[in-house]
């Protein structure tokens, strides 16, 4: 069993405190006291761990430590339980012994939930950040306001963060025990490594008017063509590569169906039985197309999160 009971990056422990965004007395004063963990956008939103093992610890330094003026305002996540309030800073990474830079994808599944909350909310909001300079309504520049969860023109047009809703499944045939097979695709833009190809599940984004069942019936039929039934969510969790909410889902198809994929989205799509999941989870060898060797999602995804739950027989 995995012993997930929720998507690797669906975890927190901060309270937000969005009373606290519209108030600079109180930000002005919490910024003294404050923990501020720093992101550096020019080296991909990487942030500094400490700790060679598991789990890493997010290094988070006190607002007076920082050896340069950042780049952004300092964006509030929110008050940790013992009431020192946490910011973020883009900023080039301090140089502090036995530390590391590190982004989220590698070590957002290693983290403790206190530490992965606060660098997915703050990758995040800084992704927002950084693609919003300006305002889609009129043009004009914008700057960050109340406490980095704004944005605001000359004019006083303002915005607020946006996260767009995606959809990823989990495809299975219904069936138990190690012969159950599930479904998983190679897209086509991923780069290849040679003897490697990964598979995972397929996904894709809400389209304007559509819920995210209706997402999942169509983005399966375009890219593998085949139709599932007994659409069960799984869970969701933030994918902030730029700014996308992953909502998971598990599906049943007929395994007799006939594949058919888009080759401009898929480039390779089979189903897997639970022995070679299994296999390849535990670093076995699971021979692919063209003799490549299977590999799985990163830890950090809600795809693997999904592949276990299908592993261990939640669907």
């Amino acid at each position: 069993m995995s012993g997930e009971i929720a998507p690797p990056l669906a975890r927190a422990t901060l309270d937000r405190a969005a009373h606290r965004r519209t108030d600079p007395d109180w930000l002005a004063e919490a910024w003294e006291r404050a923990r501020v963990l720093v992101l550096d956008s020019a080296d991909g939103g990487r942030a500094l761990v400490r700790g060679s093992g598991a789990p890493p610890e997010l290094v988070l330094i006190g607002s007076g430590e920082l050896p340069e003026v950042p780049r952004s305002v300092p964006m509030f996540l929110g008050v940790e339980p013992d009431g020192v309030p946490v910011f973020a800073v883009d900023a080039p990474l301090p140089e502090l012994p036995g530390t590391r830079p590190a982004n989220l994808r590698e070590v957002g599944h290693l983290l403790v939930d206190r530490d992965a909350g606060i660098f997915t909310t703050a990758l995040a909001l800084l992704n927002w950040h950084l693609r919003h300079g300006y305002s889609s309504a009129t043009g004009h520049p914008t700057q960050a306001d109340e406490a980095g969860w704004s944005r605001v023109d000359a004019a006083g047009d303002r915005t607020w963060p946006r996260t767009d809703p995606a959809m990823i499944v989990l495809i299975h045939d219904g069936v138990g025990g190690p012969d159950g097979r599930c479904l998983l695709g190679n897209n086509a833009t991923w780069a290849r490594s040679p003897g490697q190809r990964r598979y995972s599940c397929l996904a894709g984004y809400v389209e304007p008017g559509e819920s995210a069942e209706g997402a999942v019936l169509r983005e399966v039929r375009e890219e593998v063509g085949i139709g599932v039934e007994e659409i069960a969510y799984a869970g969701s969790q933030s994918w902030p590569f730029p700014g996308s909410l992953m909502l998971g889902f598990l599906a049943r198809a007929d395994a007799d169906e006939p594949i058919r994929v888009d080759p401009a989205e898929i480039a390779h799509a089979r189903w897997f039985t639970r022995r070679e999941i299994g296999a390849a989870l535990a670093g076995e060898p699971v021979e692919v197309d063209g003799g490549d060797r299977l590999v799985l999602p990163p830890p950090s995804s809600i795809a693997l999160f999904l592949v276990h739950r299908w592993l261990d027989g939640h669907c």
